[in-house]
């Protein structure tokens, strides 16, 4: 059961430092990988100027911003999704029947509201 007395609505500043300095070696990490890796290999077969830090730090950001993420991708929607099939799995043929009437009203519903 959940114990009040060892629950604490505020964060530790030691946690928020912590992991705040975590976060910040994590993405100096990376961009230091991405600069090590750009300056080996492109500039041999492209031509191409080698990054410094902060370029390849940009080029991270960047990469982020354009393709979506490095993390969380599966999240909670695998979640959500796996639930939703064991919920259809359960249902009996006449509840999916009506499942699937219900969708499709929602549907219709929505694409009419665009217009």
């Amino acid at each position: 059961m959940f114990n009040r007395k060892n629950y604490s609505s505020h964060k530790s500043p030691v946690k928020v430092l912590f992991f705040g300095a975590l976060f910040i070696g994590l993405i100096s990490l990376f961009s230091w990988i991405v600069m090590l890796l750009w300056n080996a290999i492109l500039p041999d077969v492209t031509g191409v100027k080698p990054l410094n830090f902060w370029k390849a730090a940009g080029l991270l950001v960047l990469s982020k911003i354009l393709f979506g993420g490095f993390w969380h991708r599966r999240g909670p929607w695998k979640k959500r999704r796996s639930r939703w099939k064991e919920q259809w799995m359960n249902m009996t043929p006449e509840e999916r029947k009506e499942a699937r009437s219900r969708w499709k009203e929602h549907c219709r519903h929505r694409d009419a509201s665009r217009d």
